[in-house]
């Protein structure tokens, strides 16, 4: 009896290392894909005068909003995007946590790669310039750990099944049949979720700009109609005609009724992150309302195409 209940308890610590060194390398294998997603949506905006100069010009509470509505994109993303279904609220907090962390480190070190953070930098501009341009970093390293690892064929199988992962409950939900397949669903709010989260990644890489202020100047009322309308329409060829990844499963459509609403959601999201963004920047300090309008509009362009790809690609 005693030989025989040894032999278990020797092997035990060799389990625990294989099972610690796998939880390892799967760890390092997400920071991978994490900073590989950080560095993807976000460079061009690490390489964006607008973005240094607001960075050193915000005011230290416009800041701290800037990071608590990124720590609640990242929240809504981390729970509406079908990593873990089991995940509870407390999970994706942290989760969320170190997306944020990963976010900063990269800045941080991007920054001081290029030069714009030195010896002679202020601790006061650098917390300014790496907090400003983490935000959005932070929002590529969560979608590139959702988006950019290989699928294995067990997770393929569960996206097939009715009763696997969240991913596949989804499809029950915004299926083209428009029925019910059964498990979790990602209703409205989760869709909404998703698209603002595209919007927001799309719109930042130009928000910033002085462009954006300068093709707004320019433009007359019939032409913000006009390129609201093409706007309007891209988001629905995108979401409906366009035959992405994932349209068939997660949009409904099966009345034109259907396609109408979910477009006018979807550019209407855009443009709530488009004005966000641009109020973020400075963009509508001593502006018009006119002026407001027409930039919103024209970000809302960039806007429409995140928000409608993110309610297909992010999923």
């Amino acid at each position: 009896m005693m030989a025989r209940s040894s032999s278990p308890r020797r092997k035990l610590p060799r389990v625990a290392e294989r099972e610690a060194a796998r939880s390892i390398s799967e760890s390092l294998t997400e920071y991978g894909r994490g900073i590989a997603g950080g560095l993807l949506f976000s460079l061009p905006l690490l390489f964006t005068e607008e973005m240094w100069r607001a960075g050193l010009t915000w005011h230290p509470w416009r800041v701290l909003l800037f990071v608590f509505a990124t720590f609640g994109l990242l929240l809504g993303y981390n729970r509406y995007s079908g990593l873990r279904s089991e995940s509870s609220w407390a999970e994706i907090a942290i989760d969320s946590v170190e997306e944020m962390g990963l976010g900063l480190l990269i800045a941080g070190v991007a920054l001081f790669t290029i030069g714009r953070i030195t010896s002679g930098s202020s601790l006061s501009e650098i917390i300014g310039l790496v907090a400003v341009e983490a935000m959005t970093v932070a929002i590529g390293v969560s979608v590139g750990t959702a988006q950019l690892g290989e699928k294995s064929d067990d997770t393929s199988a569960e996206k097939g099944s009715g009763g696997g992962g969240r991913k596949a409950s989804q499809a029950g939900d915004l299926g083209p049949d428009g029925g019910d397949h059964g498990g979790e669903e990602v209703h409205f709010g989760g869709q909404v979720v998703l698209a603002l989260c595209g919007a927001v990644l799309v719109s930042a890489n130009v928000a910033p700009t002085m462009e954006i202020v300068m093709i707004a100047s320019s433009m007359s009322a019939t032409g913000l109609l006009m390129l609201a309308i093409i706007s309007l329409v891209l988001g629905g060829l995108i979401l409906h005609h366009s035959q992405l990844a994932g349209a068939s499963r997660y949009v409904r459509a099966e009345r034109p009724v259907d396609m109408i609403v979910g477009s006018i959601v979807t550019y209407a999201t855009a443009l709530v992150a488009s004005a966000v963004l641009l109020w973020f920047f400075g963009r509508f300090d001593g502006h018009t309302a006119y002026m407001m309008v027409s930039q919103t509009v024209v970000v809302g362009v960039a806007g429409v195409l995140g928000a409608s790809a993110g309610r297909l690609l992010l999923q």
